[in-house]
């Protein structure tokens, strides 16, 4: 069993998870998450002023797959959420040594 996690832009993240609908889970988990990564940051306008914003929204989207279907999770995350452009997110494969349902 492993664990996926991905990162993805705030406005892919529903389309990441119907993606995933289809796909052979054992579990699904979204939350919402602020990042920092090779943008740094970007400036905004605020009424008159610019600020800077060090952290961008981003939807964290973790997901519980068998050893044999990691690859085709995967692709369908990059499928779905890749956009070509910095700041797309990442996609992180995690061995889980124990799995229990409750």
């Amino acid at each position: 069993m492993k664990q996926i996690i991905a990162i993805v832009k705030p406005y892919l993240a529903e389309r990441v998870v119907e993606a995933l609908r289809r796909a052979p889970l054992e579990a699904l988990t979204v939350r919402e998450a602020k990042g920092y990564g090779r943008q740094k940051d970007h400036l905004a306008e605020y009424g008159q002023s610019e600020y800077a914003l060090a952290f961008l929204p981003k939807v964290e989207i973790e997901a519980w797959v068998d050893d044999t279907r990691v690859a085709e999770v995967v692709e369908r995350i990059e499928a779905v959420a890749r956009t070509g452009r910095m700041g797309d997110g990442k996609v992180f494969v995690l061995p889980l040594s124990e799995f229990q349902k409750v």
